[in-house]
């Protein structure tokens, strides 16, 4: 592997990609400036490519239940649980411009107790960083207490749902050795010009 490889596994060049796959990175790369490299390292793959993008989406763009911020923080606090440091540094630039704060996902990357986030927002936390540290001792007490937050049963799926996700994702980003793309670290950091 180079010292500047985006993944310790080949990754295809866009022209030889499948149309959809070639299609869905291209809208990517309009709207963001850039290609994620998650999109290139998981193009080595097409099949599980198309899979793990639509279980991201179904998870991630959601509208109801929990905020797209709230989504961004369960991904950040738990990939840095996980040591995942693409998730942490792509997932962080989301949560920044989501939660319009510069500060809040180097926070929730090392101690969310100690962040900048409102105690709904903590026991979510604690919930997420259960499911994705410790699955198996999850219980009926973990579940009210984060529904004493006011999380409906839905919220509560979400909320592990995505723990769980990123959990796979985080352990898929280490085994390949995923590079964050330079354009993440400081977006969200500075007002834009």
């Amino acid at each position: 592997m180079t010292e500047h490889a985006i993944s310790r596994y080949p990754v295809p060049e866009l022209k030889d990609l499948p149309d959809d796959i070639r299609e869905k990175i291209l809208a990517v790369q309009e709207k963001a400036g850039f290609v994620p490299n998650v999109f290139l390292t998981l193009a080595h793959r097409p099949v599980e490519f198309r899979a793990f993008f639509a279980y991201h989406d179904a998870l991630m763009e959601k509208d109801e239940g929990l905020t797209k911020a709230e989504r961004e923080m369960i991904v950040v606090a738990t990939s840095g649980a996980n040591g995942c440091l693409y998730c942490v540094v792509a997932h962080g630039a989301i949560l920044r411009i989501r939660a319009k704060n510069p500060r809040v996902a180097d926070q929730l990357a090392l101690n969310h107790r100690k962040a900048e986030i409102s105690e709904r927002q903590k026991a979510m936390l604690d919930f997420a960083l259960k499911v994705s540290l410790d699955s198996a001792a999850v219980n009926d007490a973990d579940i009210a207490a984060v529904k004493a937050h006011g999380f409906d049963d839905e919220a509560v799926w979400d909320i592990g749902a995505i723990a769980a996700f990123f959990a796979m994702s985080n352990r898929l980003a280490n085994l390949t050795a995923m590079r964050p793309n330079d354009e993440f670290y400081l977006m969200g950091r500075l007002p834009k010009a």
